[in-house]
């Protein structure tokens, strides 16, 4: 387990309750297992950060970027960086990716999955 700061709570309940629309259809993909058996979270609280879903089993963080995150590059680095340190794999998908070509993120994601089992 990856402890975190409590006060990431109420954060990540707001963003739970405000997801975007490619957050809301992978969630529809990923939740109540899903995805080869895999229980997922979403906006999990990680150290000092939020990841947008995780998988706890695999320590695998999956990230959608989105227009927001034009202007934090060098911020989602760092940040995945430092979660990269304790462990965490990541993969990333274009928001637009998501919304168009759900398929072949979800390919992305079981292939990853399988190597890494």
């Amino acid at each position: 387990m990856i402890p975190y700061k409590p006060y990431l709570n109420e954060l990540s309940k707001q963003l739970r309750q405000n997801s975007t629309l490619s957050e809301v259809i992978l969630w529809n993909e990923l939740k109540i297992k899903q995805l080869l058996g895999l229980d997922f979270d979403r906006q999990k609280p990680l150290d000092n950060y939020i990841v947008d879903f995780y998988c706890k089993e695999l320590l695998l963080g999956i990230e959608i970027d989105g227009d927001s995150h034009d202007y934090t590059y060098e911020l989602d680095v760092a940040r995945q960086q430092a979660l990269e340190n304790l462990g965490v794999s990541f993969l990333r998908f274009d928001d637009k990716e998501v919304k168009q070509n759900l398929g072949n993120v979800l390919r992305q994601i079981e292939a990853w999955v399988l190597e890494h089992r």
